[in-house]
């Protein structure tokens, strides 16, 4: 039996960085049925928070899982959730785009602390602020296609 532990920090916004998740409620609401859906589907979810436009979810991979598969299951069933239940106004979405990378055991409860201060976090920096930082402190380079 292989024994493994790979740390993946994902983070994805809504379409268009729409504040779909307007209120705190409503957000407490979608982490808790992220969280509860990736149990079912054998994700292990270590953390899930956000703010009205994004997500962060730190999540230990299984042995054969991807993050491709991962990030699918995690915003394609949770939009369709969010729709069936009717918990937004408009039709929800989440953004095709997103971020992965991965976190060493050595600072893992740096960034659950960074996840689960989101709402004071961005009292403080907008999402597109966070996005840019992300963008910078982790040499990503966006290719137009």
């Amino acid at each position: 039996m292989p024994f493994v532990k790979v740390y993946i920090h994902f983070v994805w916004s809504t379409k268009n960085r729409t504040q779909f998740l307007d209120n705190k409620e409503l957000r407490i609401k979608v982490w808790n049925h992220i969280r509860e859906n990736a149990k079912k589907k054998g994700i292990f979810v270590d953390f899930v928070n956000g703010y009205s436009d994004h997500c962060h979810c730190l999540v230990s991979l299984g042995v054969d899982q991807s993050i491709q598969k991962v990030i699918q299951l995690l915003k394609g069933e949770s939009s369709f959730w969010i729709n069936k239940e009717g918990l937004t106004k408009e039709k929800f979405e989440w953004q095709d785009e997103y971020f992965a990378v991965s976190v060493s055991e050595s600072v893992i409860d740096k960034v659950r602390d960074y996840i689960k201060n989101q709402e004071e976090h961005h009292s403080k920096k907008t999402f597109q602020q966070e996005y840019d930082e992300f963008i910078r402190k982790f040499g990503f380079q966006k290719f137009e296609g």
